[in-house]
C-alpha cells in the first residue's frame, strides 16, 4: 500500500461519504472473557434479532492489511454481534466536499495525519479505537549505496509518494539534512535501478516487494520513522462523533466485532489469505497470497507484537501532538483540534 499517497486521496472521498447515526462500541478483540473491567458497556446479546446495517470504508483496496474486517464478514463474527456489514470498496476518486449527510459510510479505517485533518478542517470525526501502535512507515537504502544512517542521506536523492513529503521533511529537518525529494507514484522502479538512493515504504507491503525484486533483506538498510521520534501511526479506527453520542452500543459492537475478526485472521492465516484473495479479485485486484501473508505477519507484529494478548487501545498525546503540530508547521490545519474531543476510545482503560 502505498500510503499516505493514497490515503489522501480516500480522505477526500470520506468527505462526501462519512456519516451515519453510528455509535462505536469495542471489546478487546477474542472471547468476552478478555474484556476490560472498566468497560462500561456490555456486548449486546443479538441472537434472534434484526440485524443492524452498518457500512465500513477502507482507505485502499482489499488486501490483507484490511483482513480483520473480511474475515469478521465471513467468518459470521459481526453477525454474531449484531451487525449486517457491508465494505464500500475503494475508488481513487477524488470527490466534492458537499453535504456529509449520504449516509454511505458509518465506520472508517484512516492514518492519523489524515484524520487530523479532516477534523481540523470541519469533518467532527473520533477516533473510537486505535488498534496499531507503531507507525510502519520507513525508508530504505542499499548497503551498497554507502547510506548507512541518517546522516549519511544529506545531498542524496530519496523517492517519497507524492503527496506524502510531509512527513520525510519534518524528519530531514530535525537531522538538519538537504535531500532531494523526488515525488514518485506506487513503484519501486526508481530505486531499484538507481535512480534514487533512498525510497519511502511501509514495512507491510513495499519493503517486501523489493525482497521480491531480488535483494536479501542483508543487503537494506531500513530507517522507521518511529524509531526517530515520528510516529504517525495509521489504521485508526473512526466514526462521527454523533454517531458515537447517539448509538455508543453500536460502535462498541463493531469495534469488537473488528477486533475478534484480526484476532482470528492472526490465528487461522491461511483461510485469512484466502478470504482476502476472495475479495480482492471481487475489485479485479491483483495480490498473490505470498505478499498476503507477509502482510497479515506484519500487521499481526503491528497490532499484537509477540508476548501480547490485547489489542492496543492507546492513542498518546504525545504522538497526536507531534503529528496535528506537523500539520500545523507545514500549513496543512490551520489550528489543532482539542486532543480530548478528538480521541474518544469505546473501549476504557483500567
Amino acid at each position: 500500500m502505498k500510503s499516505f499517497f493514497k490515503t489522501r486521496l480516500a480522505s477526500l472521498l470520506l468527505l462526501s461519504v462519512l456519516i451515519a447515526p453510528v455509535g462505536c462500541k469495542e471489546k478487546e478483540a477474542g472471547s468476552e472473557a478478555q474484556e476490560k473491567k472498566s468497560d462500561t458497556l456490555a456486548a449486546t446479546d443479538y441472537k434472534g434479532k434484526e440485524l443492524r446495517k452498518v457500512s465500513f470504508l477502507p482507505y485502499w483496496v482489499a488486501t490483507a492489511q484490511f483482513a480483520g474486517y473480511y474475515v469478521g464478514i465471513e467468518k459470521g463474527i459481526y453477525r454474531k454481534y449484531g451487525i449486517d456489514l457491508s465494505i464500500i470498496p475503494f475508488k481513487p476518486v477524488v470527490t466534492s466536499t458537499t453535504p456529509i449527510s449520504s449516509g454511505e459510510a458509518d465506520f472508517a479505517a484512516l492514518w492519523l495525519a489524515n484524520a487530523i485533518e479532516l477534523k481540523a478542517k470541519g469533518t467532527d470525526i473520533v477516533n473510537i479505537a486505535q488498534p496499531s501502535f507503531r507507525s510502519s512507515t520507513m525508508l530504505i537504502t542499499k548497503k551498497s549505496g554507502s547510506v548507512e544512517s541518517l546522516k549519511d542521506m544529506n545531498h542524496r536523492r530519496a523517492g517519497i509518494w507524492a503527496g506524502y513529503e510531509m512527513l520525510p521533511k519534518a524528519l530531514f529537518a530535525k537531522y538538519k539534512l538537504d535531500v532531494n525529494i523526488i515525488p514518485i507514484g506506487n513503484s519501486n522502479s526508481l530505486f531499484l535501478i538507481g535512480g534514487v538512493d533512498i525510497i519511502i515504504a511501509n514495512w507491510f507491503d513495499e519493503y517486501h516487494s523489493i525482497i521480491n525484486s531480488g535483494y536479501d533483506p542483508e543487503e537494506l538498510n531500513t530507517f522507521f520513522f518511529a524509531d526517530y521520534g515520528f510516529n504517525f501511526l495509521e489504521d485508526g479506527i473512526y466514526c462521527l462523533s454523533e454517531k458515537l453520542k447517539n448509538d455508543p452500543q453500536l460502535c462498541r459492537d463493531f469495534v469488537l466485532a473488528t477486533l475478534e475478526g484480526w484476532r482470528y485472521a492472526f490465528t487461522h492465516q491461511e483461510e485469512a489469505i484466502d478470504i482476502v484473495v476472495k475479495y480482492a479479485k471481487n475489485e479485479k485486484v491483483a495480490v498473490n497470497k505470498v505478499h498476503q501473508k507477509w502482510m497479515l505477519e506484519r500487521y499481526k507484529d503491528l497490532y499484537l507484537p509477540e508476548g501480547a494478548t490485547n489489542f492496543n487501545n492507546t492513542l498518546t498525546t504525545k504522538d497526536y501532538t507531534l503529528v496535528a503540530g506537523i500539520l500545523k508547521e507545514n500549513g496543512t490545519i490551520k489550528e489543532i483540534p482539542d486532543f480530548n474531543r478528538f480521541y474518544q476510545p469505546i473501549i476504557k482503560e483500567r
